[in-house]
């Protein structure tokens, strides 16, 4: 067993007989040590708030945890890399995502694993409680039942629902091909993008891309090009089914100014990389841990390509935790019932706009980086380190909320608000 698995294993089991194992739990907001505090806590004090959400639903914010937790469901059938391995397997990942909302964006979570496949269970067990929470992020459900199930629930629930599988790499890399498209000088309505994997995120992914102004998305599944002559597509899929003469991933990456791997470990070539765009090509591989090329190969190839994989040990990390945390943050607080495409792109573009600003010397030492760590090639994503990713973002999304007429709570002081979440992200 090798050194790392084993403090994996020791990290997330107590260390006494008694403590408590794994990697979450309950903090406390309000003292309970007289008997006063006993009473207002439970029986009778808890009687009256509980009289003011009856007569106002809503007040639920006011006297509950609901404005600031959020519930973490799956049913374990794409956990990772791993697959199908069933709910309870995929527990310690769901405690996992609780860990990056807490310890990004001081959002409580709350890990629910559910025994079952089942779409239309899945579907009424999270409407049912979805009330009790102030968002749920669905986690590692499989295609395309998970397009089913997150769209079914957005209309159902009254708070946002998202699936972290299909948006955060979406708005990590739009954020990426925002600031690829700035120094190259490109246009997003010019660019040919490819995009291996027709899974989750690939189709997220796409849709983003769309809304940035792509229009030419080859996307591939295992079978090859999705092209409008094929009958064997799903709904999704079809989404992306057009009329080109490509059929094979060759085909599609000659000419290509962008390609977007959600794939399998070494699936793109050098002599591939060669045929891209002759101006300013941008990869990211996002095959975990192994990307579908290495940096230095791609890069030995075409030394002017930008590129991003899935990995801290490289520069440009396409990692979501710089997104899914702070985009609930600003959802939670301007109490919104949707997370809208345009909340999704308002954090993509601070993202953008972060990674061009001058890097801190605090993130700089986390990275064991230098002054080499300045926006261009090698820095067109901000890094998770940066503290300023929670106020840039959260104060994005809470804007466009309100702009999108989603949030119950409209009268924010966007100054005061931004002080806030610098204060709050500092205290961390």
């Amino acid at each position: 067993m090798s050194n790392f698995k084993q403090e994996s294993l020791d990290y997330h089991k107590a260390q006494s007989e008694f403590d408590t194992n794994g990697k979450t739990g309950t903090l406390l907001t309000k003292s309970c040590n007289t008997e006063k505090e006993l009473a207002m806590a439970y029986s009778p004090g808890v009687a009256y708030p509980c009289l003011e959400i009856e007569k106002d639903i809503d007040k639920a914010y006011d006297y509950t945890n609901k404005g600031n937790l959020v519930a973490v469901v799956t049913d374990g059938t794409a956990v990772l890399g791993l697959g199908d391995i069933g709910h309870l397997a995929g527990k310690p990942v769901m405690e996992g995502k609780g860990v990056l909302f807490k310890a990004f964006a001081n959002v409580d979570a709350v890990d629910i694993e559910l025994n079952t496949k089942d779409t239309e269970e899945i579907i009424q067990i999270v409407a049912a409680m979805a009330d009790s929470f102030g968002g749920v992020n669905l986690e590692d459900i499989s295609a395309p039942r998970c397009f089913e199930i997150e769209d079914r629930l957005k209309e159902i629930c009254n708070v946002p629902v998202f699936h972290d599988d299909q948006h955060g790499t979406a708005v990590i890399t739009t954020a990426g091909l925002i600031n690829v498209l700035q120094m190259s000088g490109k246009e997003a309505k010019d660019l040919k993008v490819v995009v291996i994997g027709a899974g989750a995120s690939g189709i997220a992914c796409s849709r983003m891309y769309k809304l940035l102004g792509v229009k030419n998305i080859t996307m591939l599944d295992s079978k090859g090009v999705i092209h409008s002559g094929r009958d064997d597509l799903n709904k999704y899929k079809q989404e992306f089914a057009f009329d080109t003469p490509d059929r094979t991933l060759d085909d599609a990456i000659k000419g290509a100014d962008m390609i977007l791997g959600l794939s399998k470990p070494g699936l793109i070539s050098p002599e591939q990389v060669k045929t891209m765009s002759d101006t300013t090509p941008i990869i990211f591989a996002c095959a975990n841990p192994t990307p579908e090329i290495m940096p230095s190969i791609a890069k030995e190839a075409r030394p002017d390509l930008i590129i991003g994989t899935g990995r801290s040990d490289f520069a440009n990390q396409v990692n979501n935790v710089l997104g899914f945390p702070q985009i609930f943050r600003g959802a939670l607080d301007v109490r919104a019932t949707k997370i809208t495409e345009n909340m999704k792109m308002a954090a993509s573009k601070a993202l953008a706009a972060l990674a061009r600003e001058d890097v801190p010397d605090y993130v700089k030492k986390a990275h064991g980086r230098g002054d080499d760590m300045v926006f261009g090639p090698e820095y067109i994503i901000p890094s998770p380190f940066d503290k300023r990713v929670l106020p840039w973002v959260a104060a994005a999304v809470a804007k466009a909320a309100i702009e999108d007429g989603v949030a119950r709570k409209t009268d924010l002081d966007m100054d005061a608000y931004m002080q806030h979440l610098v204060k709050m992200r500092e205290q961390m």
